[in-house]
């Protein structure tokens, strides 16, 4: 074992032992050196005078080098430290050199000890290049060596900013780096033709199928800081039908200790082409809104409520309450909170169903705020499990709705979505219930009650990016319902913002809409993911049209017939001027949905079409009930008992 030990130890430090060898060698050859060019490159002077001389100067570089350590760096990764080392050790050097020639003229130790001062400073220069020029020859041969026994990859990097630049310098410095960078792409005229680095710059107008090809180009490395979403996605638009990958630089604000690190320049997801400028929401609204609060969040180990959780506990609030049902994401997301340096959170397993439980709950830690997003959300699944769906998105509000009001919550936040407008799904249906009843339980006026509506978010479970993705992984095909199929999409951090902001500014009563932006055509994401992936639509995956899955829209929208909107102090939250509820008959209405639903009655999809007329099934088993309503509306001679 200790023979192992010593073995080690010698194989570590042989390499530094010979680095200082090899200094000292140097600094005998610049010493000479330093002679010749003195005498105009002759040997026109004392060579015993040298030779006294020359070990003197090879022991006080050696004491210099063992101070300052110059020695001690690796060569194949010489830097700037490096040089700074060096450039002290000379330092130090002349400095003892000199106080040794002044000292000896004073006490005549040594006729041949007095070196000249031109010498001196000659020999300090060519030092100090020799040294530093040395360990950049050793890392230059050492990686164009080792990359000639490498397979490379010709890379081209978009942007010949700074930005570009250091992409050009992490990879070309790093030894497990293969590429090789081709040139660069820039848009300014300024730079095009010119070179960096020895790379040239090239105009966006070069980027051609036969330019890629003649230069066996494989990557595009986007390497621009601060470009819109809008731009990166024209930009990346104009390359997915080239067989090449498409990468992105992170922000520089994400670079580790300012660096940037190979493994950080990644794959362009399509996630970076739909997400939208995140906004700052850690304003003094939040702040007091929630500072010493006791804060409650359902379904808080969900895609938006454990995101929430991330957002509000960067806040000062008294105690954050988490309830989900899911055993493993609660842990989950308790880990990552502790990891986090989060400590002021209770995760309590539990059922939003169960009453008996949520009185416990609620009588035991009082909360002021609730922000209520458990919910089921698949819409072909609770197509036909209806009783669960109702189970849950209606008689499960209506359980923390409840308590809400008989504890006295300041205010209660529920998170709704655009399936709930003009339904054409139970699921979407049950959702438009819940705010109809929340909008009854707005007139009892002690609680603040606030519905947020938006759409589709970005790697939300179950949503259709991370679906294409694992089919991606499979081979394909990509399946997609219809071929003009749109929907609208939003990031999960910006979609929490935005709840936690409409929160805060609500009064009660209000159903607050999100600025979506545009809509996305799930076919063309579907085609621009298999490009982006490296591969080609249709020869490596193809896409196949499935047809509307059951209760499924081709449009989501985000307004119901009859609503319009006002604007609010934040640019992407507008308030929905929703339609007169007859209360009373409403709330009585969803009471009767709930019951009949405990007895599995049958006719409880029926109900639901009444208490939401403009519920009407889509591509559904469920457009039966539909007639019948039908039929039922002409008997009474066209009138509708129930409006929402």
């Amino acid at each position: 074992m200790m023979q192992d030990y010593l073995v080690n130890r010698v194989k570590k430090n042989t390499s530094k032992w010979i680095v200082l060898v090899i200094d000292l060698l140097s600094i005998a050859i610049t010493f000479i050196l330093s002679y010749v060019i003195r005498f105009n490159l002759t040997l026109d002077f004392e060579v015993n005078m040298l030779l006294i001389q020359l070990p003197i100067i090879l022991l006080i570089g050696l004491v210099s080098f063992l101070i300052t350590g110059s020695y001690k760096g690796v060569i194949r990764h010489t830097g700037v430290r490096d040089v700074y080392n060096i450039f002290n050790a000379i330092c130090l050097s002349s400095i003892v050199t000199i106080f040794m020639v002044i000292l000896n003229r004073e006490a005549q130790i040594m006729e041949g000890l007095t070196v000249p001062l031109s010498i001196i400073i000659i020999h300090s220069l060519l030092s100090f290049l020799m040294l530093t020029a040395s360990r950049y020859v050793f890392k230059t041969l050492y990686y164009n060596l080792l990359k000639r026994f490498k397979t490379s990859k010709n890379v081209l990097i978009y942007g010949a900013g700074e930005s570009g630049v250091l992409t050009h310098n992490a990879l070309t410095s790093q030894i497990n780096s293969v590429s090789r960078v081709i040139g660069y792409i820039d848009k300014d005229n300024e730079k095009v033709g010119k070179s960096i680095n020895g790379v040239t710059v090239y105009g966006p107008d070069v980027l051609t199928e036969n330019f890629i090809k003649r230069n066996h180009i494989t990557e595009v490395i986007f390497s621009i800081q601060n470009i819109s979403h809008n731009r990166l996605r024209e930009l990346v638009g104009g390359l997915v039908d080239f067989p090449i990958q498409v990468k992105i630089v992170p922000p520089i604000e994400n670079w580790i200790n300012g660096e940037l690190k190979i493994s950080q320049i990644k794959q362009v997801q399509i996630e970076d082409l739909l997400d939208r400028v995140p906004i700052n929401i850690k304003n003094e609204r939040i702040s007091m809104e929630l500072k010493d609060k006791v804060i409650l969040v359902t379904g808080g180990a969900g895609s938006i409520g454990s995101e929430l959780v991330r957002q509000i506990a960067n806040y000062e609030y008294r105690s954050l309450i988490i309830i989900d049902q899911a055993e493993s994401a609660l842990y989950d997301l308790q880990q990552e909170l502790i990891q986090n340096g989060f400590h002021n959170f209770i995760p309590i397993v539990a059922d939003i169903r169960d009453k008996n439980r949520m009185t416990g709950v609620f009588q035991e830690y009082k909360p002021h705020m609730v922000f209520h997003a458990a919910a089921y959300k698949h819409v072909p699944l609770m197509e036909y499990n209806s009783y669960e769906a109702i189970k849950i998105n209606v008689a499960g509000t209506k359980v923390i709705v409840d308590l809400s009001m008989d504890n006295n919550v300041d205010k209660f936040t529920f998170i709704s979505t655009d399936k709930a407008v003009n339904p054409t799904n139970v699921m979407g249906a049950t959702k438009r219930i819940a705010e109809m009843y929340i909008s009854c339980a707005q007139q009892n006026h002690k609680t603040k009650f606030i519905t947020t509506r938006f759409g589709n978010v970005l790697g939300s479970n179950g949503s259709v990016i991370p679906l294409f993705k694992k089919q991606i992984e499979k081979g394909g095909p990509l399946t997609v319902t219809h071929m003009d199929i749109t929907r609208y999409f939003m990031t999960i951090s910006e979609a929490s913002q935005l709840v936690l902001e409409a929160g805060g500014m609500g009064k009660g009563g209000e159903i607050f809409i999100f600025d979506m932006g545009e809509s996305v055509k799930i076919f063309d994401l579907a085609k621009n993911m298999i490009k982006l992936s490296g591969l080609r639509y249709p020869e490596d995956i193809d896409i196949v049209i499935t047809g509307l899955r059951p209760g499924e829209k081709l449009y989501e929208e985000l307004l119901a017939n009859g609503e319009d909107t006002m604007p609010t102090y934040h640019k992407k939250i507008m308030i929905s001027k929703s339609r007169e509820l007859c209360y009373e008959d409403t709330k009585s209405k969803i009471n009767e949905l709930c019951v009949s639903n405990m007895f599995f009655d049958q006719n409880t999809v029926r109900l639901m079409k009444e208490i939401v007329p403009e519920y009407i099934s889509n591509n559904s088993k469920l457009c039966k009930h539909d007639k019948k309503l039908t039929d039922a509306t002409k008997t009474l001679g066209g009138h509708k008992i129930y409006q929402s």
